[in-house]
């Protein structure tokens, strides 16, 4: 079914874009830091990606609200791509190989999704 609805948005000239969601829990102390401050730092890295990548048309880099529960994520990327292609460009790019070292470090654990929007 899949094919179909990517047949329909050809024949009516839609074009889709990737939707890339990346959310973070982050240790609770890792590298000298609070988790909240590695979360900071690793949005403050995340600076200039929109200028410095091309094929990343936007990103948004969002934290969680101190008063929220603890047991929710801390970080979340949500970036736009033209097609996967893209997105796949941006995670070869060297400045995103290097986010992830850090972030690597750390993080407790990544959830992430990849969808196809118009």
């Amino acid at each position: 079914m899949p094919e179909y609805y990517a047949w329909m948005r050809g024949r009516k000239g839609i074009k889709s874009m990737i939707k890339h969601i990346c959310m973070f829990k982050m240790k609770e102390f890792a590298e000298g830091k609070s988790g909240y401050e590695n979360a900071l730092e690793a949005a403050a890295r995340l600076d200039g990606f929109e200028e410095k990548i091309p094929s990343l048309k936007k990103i948004e880099v969002k934290l969680n609200s101190k008063e929220a529960p603890e047991s929710n994520y801390e970080l979340v990327l949500i970036c736009d791509f033209d097609d996967i292609a893209g997105l796949n460009e941006y995670q070869s790019n060297p400045l995103h190989v290097e986010f992830g070292k850090m972030l690597s470090k750390v993080r407790e654990s990544r959830a992430c999704i990849d969808y196809e929007y118009e």
